[in-house]
């Protein structure tokens, strides 16, 4: 009897301590309160996946893997090699081939097809590797004991309070959104449409009595919620009237596709979200065969949930999870460098400048929102543009400033002869430098992130209340926010790189000399792509041809990192785009760190 008045219980709950408050300002708490209960998912994961991990490393001989060198790195092999036949079976490492003009797939792919699937199965050689070895050292009993010291000492312990309070929000924003049971029954309804996908199914439309009379109307079952069906396709080798509601009582907004013989017709959702169903389930179809002969009716639905922005909580959820994993696994299997980034990061964290860049981040981003940019109603695209701006530049500030303190006055002032006088090689101490750094910074980057995203969700509202505009929907401030994450990621991407860079001209000279050479870089970084097209302007100018193709190749082309373009054009950043610009921050700071270790090699520390 409980169990079938629970949807009832939950409702009455949500309604008994509902917090009244004006539709605009439920509008911009609703996004914010997506990102609060993925902070919620994203906790609530990383114990779950610590729990397992604690209770395999209870089985004997699996959690003293990592004891051993030789039996580590077999089991890592047995792990990697099951996690990538696992995923190139699935799909995950291969693109689909490219489509023909009929809808099929394409026979040959090509070169280009051949060289995407390499590329793919590369990427996901090295996942697999790497997941392996987070898997092996996280249920190494050494991991599960130093846990908690792992997650108080580090950043780990402000990046959990910060999760701590958005999560905080997502409970208590349960009392704020409207029909948060709708929203949470939508995310829990994920993993049934992915796992069912496309949905097909066939009839048999009976011919008509005679070629003079109206054919009668023909009822097919379905089975589909009317909010999440997004597409039907149709086909049928004859010629068929195909209604949403029954012919005789239809409605203006009922939908009606007509499929003609031998051919294929699809009715999409509109943008608007208009919906020709009248029901919460849709049963029935309603069909009128044309033709001569029994039709054969072919069905194909997809489906997707009632509100798609909910998917932001799993994906978040996973993006915590993997920093949490990626710590612990620094610090499981480099212990060495992982002391060495612990320091550095917490003493970075203690500075003043710290503070005040964090302070000063805080204040100028929550301002952008009430400044009057006087753009003709682009004033949310100037603030997404501002804003990533004013990150990126405090993160470089914060990053030099970090690699001149940590690296270059560390070798003035002796300590880092006294840190070499111990069993810690060079090597663990620039590379444990850089980490720190990187880790330092991007606890300021999620920090201002956040404030970010909450002031832009919040920006249409303002602009519609000062413009005596319509209220713009949650979905629309949503949509807002959460474009630009990608500009988010892709900062803190050319951030790591100058970090790098700073880190090995700190090796060798002084914070002012390092402060110039760093702001030179970071200038002609962004100019690449106009020196590259003055070679082909000025072919005849020897000079400016060879300092273009020298910058070009020498340099970071710190432009793969600015999505000005698509911040201003409304345009979305595909995550492919995000997974080469990851690959070339990657190659780009392991290039600088291989000269940083080259300089630092025979740099007399005496």
């Amino acid at each position: 009897m409980l169990l079938a008045f629970e949807p009832l219980l939950a409702r009455l709950r949500f309604r008994i301590f509902h917090i009244q408050l004006t539709d605009e300002m439920v509008n911009w708490l609703t996004p914010v309160w997506i990102l609060g209960i993925g902070a919620l998912a994203g906790l609530l994961l990383c114990g779950l996946v610590w729990v397992i991990a604690a209770a395999l490393s209870k089985i004997p001989g699996v959690g003293t893997l990592a004891d051993n060198p030789r039996a580590k790195w077999i089991a890592v092999g047995i792990v990697a090699l099951v996690l990538f036949i696992a995923g190139a079976a699935s799909g995950w490492f291969v693109p689909p081939a490219p489509l023909q003009a009929d809808g099929g797939q394409a026979a040959e792919g090509g070169l280009s097809q051949t060289l995407s699937n390499l590329t793919g199965l590369a990427a996901g050689a090295v996942m697999s590797v790497v997941a392996a070895l987070a898997v092996v050292m996280l249920v190494w009993q050494r991991t599960i004991e130093e846990s908690w010291i792992a997650v108080r000492e580090g950043v780990l312990w402000p990046l959990g309070i910060t999760a701590c309070v958005l999560a905080g929000f997502g409970l208590f924003g349960l009392t704020v959104v409207r029909n948060p049971d709708q929203l949470l029954d939508s995310l829990a309804r994920w993993p049934v449409l992915a796992m069912q996908g496309e949905q097909a199914a066939s009839f048999e439309i009976p011919a008509p009595p005679n070629a003079f009379d109206d054919p009668p109307e023909n009822p097919i079952k379905v089975s589909f919620r009317r909010d999440e069906l997004r597409q039907m396709t149709f086909s049928s080798d004859q010629r068929l009237r195909i209604s949403t509601e029954p012919f005789a009582t239809r409605s203006p907004a009922a939908a009606v596709i007509d499929v003609p013989a031998g051919s294929s017709e699809t009715w999409r959702r509109s943008a608007d979200g208009a919906n020709p169903f009248r029901s919460e389930m849709v049963d029935e179809l309603y069909v009128k065969n044309f033709g001569s002969e029994t039709a054969h009716l072919q069905l194909a639905a997809v489906q997707q949930i009632a509100h798609p922005e909910m998917l932001t909580v799993p994906m978040m959820a996973v993006a915590m999870l993997g920093v949490f994993v990626l710590y612990l696994l620094q610090r499981a299997a480099t212990p060495k460098l992982a002391a060495i980034a612990l320091a550095t990061s917490k003493s970075e964290i203690a500075q003043p400048l710290y503070a005040i860049l964090m302070a000063g981040g805080i204040f100028l981003l929550l301002m952008f929102i009430w400044i009057p940019y006087n753009t003709f109603g682009d004033d949310i695209k100037m603030l997404k543009d501002t804003g990533l701006s004013l990150i990126l530049v405090l993160g470089i500030i914060q990053a030099v400033w970090g690699a001149c303190q940590s690296v270059a006055e560390e070798i003035d002032g002796k300590t880092a002869l006294t840190v070499l006088s111990k069993p810690v090689s060079r090597r663990d101490f620039i590379l444990g430098k850089f980490v720190g750094i990187a880790w330092a910074v991007g606890l300021m980057v999620v920090i201002f992130s956040i404030v970010l995203l909450i002031g832009v969700a919040y920006k249409p509202v303002y602009d519609a209340r000062e413009g005596a505009d319509i209220d713009p929907t949650w979905q629309y401030c949503f949509r807002e926010m959460i474009m630009i994450v990608p500009g988010l990621v892709l900062t803190y991407f050319e951030i790591l790189v100058l970090a790098a860079i700073s880190v090995a001209i700190s090796t060798r000279l002084p914070t002012l000399a390092n402060f110039i050479i760093s702001f030179a870089i970071y200038v002609l970084g962004n100019l690449t792509p106009l020196l590259v097209q003055s070679q082909v302007v000025a072919q005849q100018l020897e000079p400016v041809v060879f300092f273009g193709r020298l910058v070009a190749t020498v340099l970071p082309v710190l432009d793969h990192f600015n999505i000005q373009a698509s911040v201003a054009a409304g345009v979305p950043v595909p995550m492919l785009y995000l997974g080469w610009a990851m690959l070339y921050c990657l190659l780009y700071s392991a290039v600088a760190m291989l000269l940083a270790l080259t300089l630092f090699e025979d740099r007399d520390l005496a």
